[in-house]
């Protein structure tokens, strides 16, 4: 190896060393989604990463989605894929799709990634454990035509009521690495398909998380001249709502976000997954890939 590499890496190593020693021990809660779960260079670097921050002592705890998985499986059995402002909607039939793909093939691909990496990963539902209580998500649509507001049926689409984080605890006591599938029971025994950015967001909460990871297909928030912005306040967060430099598709991620921080989460971090080994850069390095947010 060429002495100006090996000097590199040493540096990269030096750089890391005390965000590994402020992270040991902690919990970080992965919301991993898009790109990064999607391309095999992608899906491989995630995978080393989470095993590398749980060898140096931190905590990872996976939350995944899947929505390109389940409409494939739609499409593949002829079933239309159907939605009201971005959330699918999601009757008995398609119910048991969704379970089969976001519990079944995409959650042990995620482990199986982990562990041919090194890792101990262990998939769950919310049913796991009693891990994610959920009741019905109930949307209302108003229009001028309507006197009153119009209740929109999306079916098993739920909202988290409760989590008990007994089984994650027992598994970041040991040397396993938690993988969650964003589904959860109600009252009923019924099963609800939920948000994932939600259930993380909840999940980091409850935990007590030092961070929340929100893996993008983006950069992280950027400025109307398309600079990244990092180190914001809620108070920032706001005025870039106000003047609508967040705007669309980020604006449930940031809420999640702040909803994380404002919870007791230290800070949430909005990345791009589309990065080789974005987990690791952002939480290892000063520069970091994304979009930091404190409470």
């Amino acid at each position: 190896m060429e002495q100006s590499v090996a000097s590199n890496i040493a540096n990269v190593l030096s750089e890391a060393l005390p965000y590994i020693q402020r992270l040991s021990g902690k919990t970080i809660v992965i919301k991993y989604g898009g790109n990064a779960m999607v391309d095999e260079r992608l899906k491989s670097a995630f995978a080393r990463d989470i095993v590398l921050l749980k060898q140096v002592g931190v905590n990872p705890v996976v939350v995944h989605g899947g929505g390109p998985q389940i409409g494939k499986m739609l499409a593949s059995l002829g079933k239309e894929s159907k939605f009201h402002n971005g959330m699918r909607i999601t009757d008995r039939e398609t119910m048991d799709i969704v379970e089969m793909v976001l519990g079944g093939l995409v959650n042990k691909d995620i482990v199986n990634l982990i562990n041919q990496h090194g890792g101990h990963a262990v998939g769950l539902t919310g049913k796991d454990g009693g891990l994610i209580r959920a009741r019905k998500l109930e949307v209302a649509q108003s229009s001028p035509e309507l006197q009153a507001s119009e209740i929109i049926d999306l079916g098993h689409v739920g909202e988290v009521t409760q989590i008990d984080p007994q089984v994650i605890n027992t598994l970041d006591g040991g040397s396993f690495i938690p993988v969650v599938a964003p589904i959860g029971v109600g009252d009923d025994g019924a099963s609800y398909n939920i948000n994932a950015d939600l259930v993380a967001g909840k999940l980091a909460s409850v935990l007590g998380s030092e961070k929340l990871i929100l893996l993008t297909n983006t950069a992280g928030i950027l400025d109307k001249s398309g600079e990244l912005l990092t180190g914001l306040n809620q108070k920032d967060v706001e005025a870039l709502i106000a003047d609508g430099t967040i705007s669309g598709g980020m604006l449930p991620k940031v809420d999640c976000a702040l909803s994380a921080v404002n919870s007791g989460v230290k800070t949430s971090h909005i990345i791009d997954g589309r990065v080789d080994h974005a987990v690791l850069l952002e939480l290892l390095t000063d520069a970091g890939v994304g979009t930091l947010i404190r409470g």
